[in-house]
């Protein structure tokens, strides 16, 4: 028998859950077991799923879990350099070259567990079966919104917390920006999941943001059009071949070099040493002022963001990395879990399907899932 152990979130502010009393039900009809710690923090009371006749367990217990449990959860696991026997499901975030993805490998290695990451959790044609992406998109925005606010009003973006659903969250945003411009915004990767989701959170609000996807981005950059802009919205996720959308000179004062005599006189060549000729660096100052780095990647190599280097959080959403001009980046990375409720009652709806499959782990998003890990393994 199947047996899915679904933990309790150790990580503050996350209430999300990715599997509801009604979807366990189901589970449980289809002949599996569901064990659910206790918690007091996830957005779905634990009421729900002991009257859906799932077994309940201490919060924190699955390290004890039956050798076959399937540990099934979101956000990352306690750092404490453990091995890792069990099958986990998890946003593992250790595939990409994030260097913290690296120890959590290693705990695999040592433990003989495997990580099924749910962001690899795709269909026949690579496209994710399940994402927070549309509620990461619209939190984020609505936070990179909160942050431009209180800049204009001289402070810094303060400290955030849940939300009871998405109408109380565009109320409190209405009250930021009272008697406030209305800013202009522009979204990379807007055809996304995570883009819909920060362009109907800027509709929402009165914005007619700049939407950019792939056709607009594939030149590699330089990005002037960036910094015209209020507020720039990273809904892209780092890979190899990435582009730099925001780089650090960017960052900089107006410059006072106003005349460069290029003798040697090259523009056409792979190797010119003044490659300027039509680059961002030549553009007046920017009015770009807040970031909200939605796909919150810092610790990759391929961060096109390169202008910060850790993620912040609800106590201090955005942190400032420049101040004449200023700039303020937010980059949170559990932002769905200001609207928990909502958010993982959408994740728990397209996840599903999948869970169903557990019995058939060699086949299908699951056999395609280990076979990344696996890979993953070899290249560690």
């Amino acid at each position: 028998m199947t047996h899915l152990w679904v933990r309790a979130e150790q990580r503050p502010n996350e209430e999300r859950v990715g599997l509801t009393p009604e979807g366990a039900r189901e589970l449980m009809a289809a002949g599996m077991k569901v064990t659910v710690e206790q918690s007091d923090q996830r957005a779905i009371l634990i009421d729900g799923y002991r009257d859906a006749g799932c077994d309940i367990a201490a919060a924190a217990s699955w390290p004890d879990a039956p050798e076959d449990a399937i540990i099934f959860g979101l956000k990352e696991l306690p750092e404490d350099g453990t091995p890792l026997p069990h099958r986990h499901i998890m946003f593992g975030h250790a595939f990409k070259g994030q260097h913290s993805g690296r120890a959590l490998l290693n705990r695999f290695r040592e433990g003989g567990g495997t990580l099924y990451d749910l962001e690899y959790l795709v269909d026949e044609d690579g496209r994710r079966v399940a994402a927070f992406g549309y509620w990461a998109g619209y939190a984020g925005a609505a936070v990179t919104v909160k942050a431009w606010a209180a800049q204009q009003r001289g402070g810094i973006c303060p400290a955030v917390a849940t939300y009871g659903g998405k109408d109380a969250l565009l109320a409190d945003l209405a009250r930021d920006l009272g008697g406030l411009r209305i800013p202009s915004a522009i979204i990379i990767g807007a055809l996304g999941r995570v883009g819909t989701g920060a362009a109907d959170l800027c509709t929402a609000m009165g914005l007619a943001p700049t939407l950019w996807d792939m056709a607009e981005t594939s030149q590699g950059g330089p990005f002037p059009q960036i910094l015209e802009h209020d507020m720039f919205l990273n809904c892209i996720f780092a890979r190899p071949g990435t582009p730099v959308f925001v780089p650090k000179a960017a960052l900089e004062a107006p410059r006072d070099l106003t005349v460069i005599g290029d003798v040697a006189c090259d523009p056409d060549s792979d190797y010119n040493p003044v490659p300027i000729y039509d680059a961002a660096a030549l553009e007046a100052p920017r009015d770009l002022t807040v970031i909200g780095d939605v796909a919150c990647d810092p610790d990759s190599d391929y961060n096109p963001v390169p202008i910060y280097d850790a993620a912040t959080d609800w106590a201090a959403p955005a942190r400032r990395v420049h101040d004449a001009p200023p700039m303020d980046v937010m980059a949170i990375d559990n932002l769905p879990s200001l609207l928990p409720v909502e958010s993982s009652q959408d994740f728990a709806a397209l996840l599903l399907p999948s869970l169903r499959a557990l019995g058939h782990l060699d086949r299908g998003v699951w056999g395609r899932a280990h076979e990344t890990f696996t890979t993953a393994m070899k290249g560690h």
